[in-house]
């Protein structure tokens, strides 16, 4: 009896091993495009020698309208349930379509409707990194819960044209022209999760989603993502559409922006 027990144990050892040694490392590079619109609120700082902060809001605009430069490159490594993943993404949106809604002379808002042209660009780079954990592994269905960080740099400029002076209490005003430009840096831990439905055990159909939210610089940030995919032996290729938010605290230059719309790409596995 004793030896049919040690027997089988070493026969679970062997094959728990043998599992073990057959989980190698994979890896997955996904080059794709993202064509987002921008809506939102830019809170800037007070400008040196002046006396008033000006609050622009810029589009929903047209995708690719203003749209000078993107690159965004997602990539994987992966071993048995554990994975590491990255996420790159950098937009240059130049002249904007924007709005001067407000001017804050030191705590006393005034809203105006003087705007005739003003133009907003923005530069930006998004880098989200982390680790993942897979709670559910079948032919169907596949969830990971991730941790992991979101840096987000941005430099913002806008160029205003009102059809007058704003006048604020104290005899201070905004002049009726002018530019501006801020850059900040955004550090956010996040906390989410991601998978995909396969459309039958062997369909080469899918559909990804991905969510994430998170906090820290900002007092909200968030991302979510859902498309339709379809495997090759060689990788995928998938169509999403992406949503992502800030919400910054109230001396922050972004005031609950948000950059949503369709995205396009191709993963490599190997």
């Amino acid at each position: 009896m004793k030896r049919a027990i040690v027997a089988a144990l070493l026969a679970a050892a062997a094959l728990q091993g043998r599992a073990y040694a057959e989980e190698v490392w994979t890896f997955s590079v996904t080059p794709y495009l993202w064509l987002p619109n921008i809506n939102g609120t830019l809170k800037y700082a007070i400008p040196p020698g002046g006396g008033a902060r000006p609050e622009v809001d810029t589009g929903p605009n047209n995708y690719l309208e203003n749209l000078s430069f993107a690159l965004m490159l997602a990539g994987e490594a992966r071993k048995g349930k554990w994975s590491a993943f990255t996420d790159l993404i950098y937009l240059d949106f130049d002249k904007e379509g924007s709005t001067v809604k407000a001017v804050n002379f030191g705590g006393d808002r005034i809203s105006t409707s003087l705007n005739t042209s003003t133009k907003s660009s923005l530069t930006g780079v998004a880098w989200t990194f982390g680790a993942g954990y897979s709670v559910v592994q079948d032919p169907r269905h596949s969830l990971d819960l991730l941790g992991g960080a979101r840096y987000f740099g941005l430099k913002a400029s806008s160029d205003w044209q009102l059809g007058a002076t704003v006048s604020g209490p104290n005899s201070q005003t905004f002049a009726s022209s002018g530019s501006i430009s801020q850059r900040e840096d955004i550090w956010d831990a996040i906390v989410g999760l991601r998978g995909r439905f396969k459309f039958g055990e062997a369909g080469a159909w899918f559909v990804p989603y991905y969510l994430d939210i998170g906090a820290g610089t900002s007092k909200l940030t968030g991302q979510s993502l859902l498309g339709v995919g379809y495997a090759f032996k060689w990788g995928e290729l998938v169509g999403t559409y992406r949503y992502v938010l800030y919400d910054m605290k109230d001396d922050g230059l972004l005031q609950d922006i948000r950059f949503a719309g369709p995205a396009i790409g191709a993963t490599f596995r190997f």
